[in-house]
């Protein structure tokens, strides 16, 4: 009879035990994802919604590209879900991708640094730009995932090679689109607490900044061919060919890639993009740029409008006018089904062939733009 009653209570226990445990999950994972609502960002409303439908990019409640993007249908035989889960692909380093801590450059306003210009790739397509004295730091994230969750969702294959409170002062911070792998919560709001810099951001992407304790004076929304003098230099919004959205609504914000002047240095940011016949108009209108900054990561021939391949990246250089190219899109998330270092293994022999000057450098490390440093394929150790 005992032993009865001590097996019933032994059973209880264990369903109580059960039980909180349970609990205990579901807490953890509500705790996990009590950010993703936010993460989502805003809605244009307001003065924000009026102005977004004055662009000649918006119509019928969305922006568009100037020309029509198109996915391709679905080769016979070819399942993307299938690829991508089984896949042969070789889409992670085998290796530690080698990280560089970038050294002190000059002072800000020094007489030393007037002709300055270099350029810091930490990963993806977060880069900073040093430009005559100036800081200016492009898509940052420095976030585990590139997703509204910490749980799910693409996850870095390098950590950041400096932690975002080492960066240092920063005299404008620019937002290409509002995808996750450009424009992060948890980055922008560490930023907002370490930083004074206003945020250049593409038409209604201000809505999200706003939704996450932006202040309305740090907040620049700027259209196609708009511009802002910031510190001495002249940002402008150039147009982009690629898509927006967080959620399920799709095209809300607009997109752009960035032209960033000083009194002689000249930068071409793409952001993300299919190639198009704009980078030659930027060219001709923006351009010579000492250095232009490509996106050649993450393509498939299943989009072959919305991201450029490296070939592509290439063509659209020499439409730019460019001077030195540095790559960025590539080797920090898993975005596409191509092999990790096939974008920069793409590029550097189309570099070669088209005699263009390239400068691939490791996460973190400075890119002196009249003296890069020799193509060395350090990626190829870890591919």
């Amino acid at each position: 009879m005992a032993r009865a009653r001590s097996t019933d209570v032994e059973r209880s226990l264990g369903r109580r035990m059960r039980g909180a445990a349970g609990l205990a999950a579901l807490a953890g994972l509500a705790w996990v994802a009590r950010d993703v609502p936010a993460a989502l960002g805003g809605r244009l409303s307001g003065a924000r919604a009026e102005r977004a439908a004055r662009s000649p990019q918006f119509r019928d409640g969305t922006f568009h590209n100037r020309v029509g993007t198109r996915t391709e249908p679905a080769e016979p035989g070819r399942n993307l879900v299938r690829e991508l889960i089984f896949g042969k692909q070789k889409r992670r380093p085998t290796a530690p991708v080698p990280l560089l801590r970038p050294s002190t450059s000059g002072q800000v306003g020094a007489p030393e640094a007037a002709d300055e210009l270099n350029i810091v790739w930490y990963g993806h397509a977060s880069t900073l730009i040093e430009i005559e004295g100036r800081r200016v730091l492009l898509d940052p994230v420095w976030s585990d995932r590139c997703s509204p969750s910490g749980l799910v969702g693409p996850r870095r294959l390098h950590e950041p090679p400096v932690g975002i409170d080492e960066l240092p002062p920063l005299d404008a911070i620019l937002i290409s689109h509002d995808h996750y792998d450009h424009l992060d919560m948890a980055t922008v709001r560490a930023l907002l607490a370490g930083q004074s810099a206003p945020f250049l951001v593409p038409l209604g992407v201000g809505a999200h900044l706003d939704r996450w304790g932006v202040p309305a004076e740090r907040i620049i929304e700027l259209d196609w061919s708009e511009s802002h003098q910031v510190a001495g230099l002249t940002i402008t919004a150039t147009a982009a060919q690629h898509f927006s959205g967080r959620g399920l609504r799709r095209d809300g914000t607009l997109w752009s890639s960035w032209v960033v002047a000083g009194a002689r240095r000249k930068v071409f940011y793409t952001g993300d993009s299919g190639y198009f016949g704009g980078y030659a108009e930027i060219g001709a209108e923006h351009g010579p740029f000492d250095v232009t900054l490509m996106q050649v990561g993450a393509y498939d021939r299943a989009w072959p409008t919305i991201h450029m391949f490296p070939e592509e990246a290439v063509n659209a250089h020499l439409d730019l006018r460019g001077g030195l190219f540095v790559p960025v899109h590539w080797a920090t998330f898993n975005l596409a089904l191509h092999d990790w270092s096939e974008p920069v293994d793409r590029l550097w022999a189309e570099a070669k062939a088209r005699d263009v000057r390239l400068a691939v450098p490791r996460p973190g490390e400075r890119v002196v733009v009249d003296e890069p440093p020799a193509v060395d394929g350090w990626w190829q150790s870890v591919a």
